[in-house]
């Protein structure tokens, strides 16, 4: 066992990573070693980006301990660089954590010089400076390269400035060349975000901050006033929408809707979290209050805007989406369902159950080609198909004369067909039997919709199923 990790304490007594704990014990016996927790650390890292989500959505992980965070045109916000940089400092210190950070103009001087530096705001003429007398670990290299380039006496940054690059290259790899080029920013390095970045956004920073679930709705419906010009200025309605919650000790609480149309109307997205926050009211803790409120539009689309009434209400119009909207928003996107055509002969395919949310902007979308219609078949088919027993076929091809089904026995007066469909051999096989449709009607006046699969054919006995029952 090995020390992952330690407190100022720690290294004060002389400790060092990777040191055995045995050896600890001797250096310091009353040491307290406690055994990592990788997936927590994980979480309490993840937890600190999403507080860091305020300065910028862009923030990326580094590693196990460290952020990345691009910055650009946010600065001015804060006060200048320096000001954003002491602001996160001062922040996360208040919190209990002891954070060195560095502002640049590239990812990888701004990570040696927090890690082996001083940190603070760099200037972007200063790069060669700050980076020299630093060690070539400060670069990100493999452990490997380091103890190669420190035996050849190449133990700082400096000494990979001034000598020739092409031996360098030769002997250690182009690896090296470009990791000293990403920190002198001659090479762009890209942060990936780790999560999505909205396409509009819009906040309110509060000087006291808010619990109250109607304060937090009344502040919603501001922001998503705040919001519509944006969306009016691209043409385009808001279809998955964010509320971002920044509680006071650092928490970050995401409550995200989806809208079956687009939207831009502020009282119908304020309407859509109130049923967010009534569903997941047991899981937000609002502690000391939220201080930042946030609407990010994760998703959008045009937005087709069209004449109402002589009064300009458009009630009938947003009447069924707006309680699919606020439906879904309550108890989830799945428990309201409807139907969707696919490109599939085989009936049980030819649709498919999809979130009515979703639907209804397809539909919305198909409005001037509505999808063919077959009437001959059933509106509902049974949701397998039910084997029954057929007698007295007439003909090998024909409808039966009576079969036996869900412990009734039907006469077939009328028989029409039959249809014949050959399986899907991409899905079901090539030795998959084709079937033979039929719609009868028995002697009650009942019709049904029944098929045969297989043929009669030497001693094989072909099965029939009931698949639907017809008007």
């Amino acid at each position: 066992m090995r020390l992952a990790a330690l407190d100022e304490a720690a290294e004060t007594i002389g400790l060092k990573k990777n040191l055995g704990v045995a050896e600890a014990r001797a250096i310091y016996p009353t040491i307290d070693v406690i055994e990592e927790d990788p997936a927590a650390d994980r979480r309490f890292l993840e937890g600190i980006a999403d507080w860091c989500d305020r300065y910028t959505p862009l923030v990326a992980l580094d590693g196990k301990d460290g952020l990345f965070l691009d910055i650009t045109g946010c600065a001015h916000l804060f006060g200048g660089e320096e000001a954003l940089l002491k602001d996160i400092l001062s922040r996360l210190l208040q919190m209990g954590l002891d954070v060195r950070g560095a502002i640049s103009s590239s990812p990888g001087l701004s990570w040696a010089a927090s890690r082996f530096g001083q940190g603070g705001a760099i200037a972007a003429d200063e790069a060669e400076q700050v980076l020299a007398p630093l060690p070539v670990a400060s670069l990100r290299l493999p452990e490997e390269t380091v103890d190669s380039l420190t035996k050849m006496g190449l133990k700082y940054v400096g000494d990979l400035m001034g000598a020739p690059r092409a031996p360098l290259a030769r002997r250690f790899g182009t690896s090296l060349l470009l990791r000293l080029d990403q920190a002198l920013g001659t090479d762009e390095e890209p942060i990936s975000p780790r999560l999505p970045v909205a396409s509009l956004s819009a906040e309110r920073r509060l000087i006291e901050p808010v619990g109250a679930e109607d304060d937090i709705l009344m502040l919603t419906g501001q922001i998503a006033t705040s919001l519509k010009p944006s969306l009016e200025a691209r043409g385009a309605g808001g279809r998955v929408f964010e509320l971002v919650l920044f509680r006071v000790d650092g928490r970050v609480f995401r409550i995200s809707a989806g809208t079956a149309q687009p939207l831009r109307e502020p009282k119908r997205i304020a309407a859509l979290f109130s049923e967010r926050l009534q569903a997941v009211h047991d899981d937000l803790d609002a502690g000391y209050g939220f201080e930042i409120l946030r609407i990010n539009v994760l998703r959008y689309e045009s937005f087709d805007t069209a004449q109402g009434d002589f009064e300009g209400h458009r009630e009938k119009d947003v009447s069924l989406a707006a309680f699919v909207e606020r439906v879904s928003a309550r108890l989830g996107a799945d428990c309201l369902q409807s139907f969707q055509l696919r490109e599939s002969h085989v009936p049980e395919r030819a649709a498919i159950a999809v979130p009515a949310i979703d639907a209804l902007s397809v539909q919305t979308a198909q409005q001037g080609n509505p999808p063919p219609s077959r009437s001959e078949r059933p509106l509902r088919l049974l949701q397998t198909p039910e084997l029954m027993e057929a007698f007295a076929i007439e003909v090998p091809d024909g409808a039966p004369a009576n079969f036996h089904w869900r412990r009734m026995r039907h006469r077939v007066l009328k028989s029409e067909g039959p249809e014949r469909l050959a399986m899907e051999w991409w899905i079901d096989g090539s030795d998959a039997d084709d079937r033979d449709y039929f719609r009868v009607e028995d002697d009650q006046g009942h019709r049904f919709w029944i098929y045969r699969e297989g043929h009669y054919a030497g001693d094989t006995t072909p099965r029939w199923f009931m698949h639907g029952v017809l008007p």
